[in-house]
């Protein structure tokens, strides 16, 4: 897919998870779109790969350092300016941190992953949450706890 001038724009976040009674995601709503989506940015020129951009973006965005696991989803879209993006996703586990509110995202929530579909702005990030599902229901309960 290319855009203006054939250029995609290559883009990278995650599904930062946690498991307490039951799993949770954490959604960032972001006040300059009104939107409730999974964290997520554009490639900078210091990343060295996709998954670097996925680990900085979502540290930026929520606060949380986060531990890369599997790969989820790459998606291709148009967004708002008409450009061409294609986005990469992981799931991840927040090591450390905590969220500070911040120029891109002013609230974060963690929600039930039964429950998160109805948050969501877009559907290509409920394309995401069905990859995290099926990764979800192809793991153990052991190797998650």
């Amino acid at each position: 897919m290319a855009g203006q001038r054939g250029v995609t724009v290559q883009a990278a976040g995650g599904v930062l998870w946690r498991q307490r009674k039951q799993f949770e995601v954490l959604v960032v709503h972001r006040p300059a779109y009104g939107d409730w989506t999974f964290p997520k940015g554009k490639r900078d020129r210091g990343d060295t790969d996709m998954a670097a951009t996925a680990r900085r973006e979502v540290l930026e965005e929520t606060g949380y350092v986060p531990v890369l696991g599997q790969e989820l989803i790459a998606i291709e879209y148009v967004d708002r300016k008409g450009r061409y993006k294609h986005a990469s996703y992981w799931e991840m586990r927040p090591e450390s941190g905590a969220f500070r509110p911040n120029r891109e995202v002013d609230e974060i929530r963690w929600i039930a992953v039964t429950r998160v579909h109805e948050i969501l702005t877009y559907d290509r990030d409920r394309q995401v949450l069905a990859a995290f599902h099926r990764w979800l229901g192809g793991i153990a309960t052991s190797d998650v706890a």
